[in-house]
């Protein structure tokens, strides 16, 4: 009752390949950008595997405590005052961590609802903490980190179609 294969996802008929799942970890990266940019899960097994993965409550808590971790460590020292015992294994953007961080705790609570979220959010969310190009560790990223986020956030929206229609690929 519920689940995906009721509601007629694509992606959920295939069958699940342990090959699929191991190669969707190997490049996670990778398939963790494709999925932020837009590219539908049911393109590929991989992207649908990946984003199998990824959305799985136990998965998007996981990424929730990621970004409080990151919230604490931010908050921990004013920027540029870092000892060498307090400072973090990669640099971060404190002061815009700290900046952002309502729109950060709205990213954690879309996270942790209990609903199903499309991969895309939790993708964009994920590339967010991970991608050293992002807003997270540069100050000088393409888009500011208040906004990244709240891009994020807006794409976990449950009212949002999971496996969106994509033309040119049957269903």
């Amino acid at each position: 009752m519920g689940n995906v294969t009721e509601l007629g996802d694509p992606a959920a008929l295939q069958p699940r390949r342990l090959s699929d799942r191991m190669l969707a970890h190997v490049f996670a990266a990778s398939l963790d950008e494709s999925l932020a940019a837009g590219c539908p899960p049911e393109s590929s097994r991989l992207l649908a595997a990946r984003a199998r993965d990824i959305v799985g409550l136990g998965k998007r808590r996981s990424l929730a405590g990621h970004w409080e971790h990151l919230l604490r460590v931010a908050r921990r020292t004013p920027p540029g005052t870092w000892s060498h015992a307090r400072q973090p294994a990669v640099p971060v953007c404190a002061d815009e961590i700290v900046a952002a961080e309502l729109v950060i705790r709205d990213l954690m609570t879309q996270l942790t609802l209990p609903l199903p979220v499309p991969a895309r959010g939790v993708a964009m969310a994920r590339a967010l903490l991970t991608d050293p190009r992002s807003p997270v560790y540069r100050r000088q990223a393409a888009v500011a980190l208040t906004a990244a986020v709240a891009a994020a956030t807006a794409q976990l929206d449950p009212a949002l179609p999971l496996m969106p229609s994509t033309p040119g690929l049957s269903a």
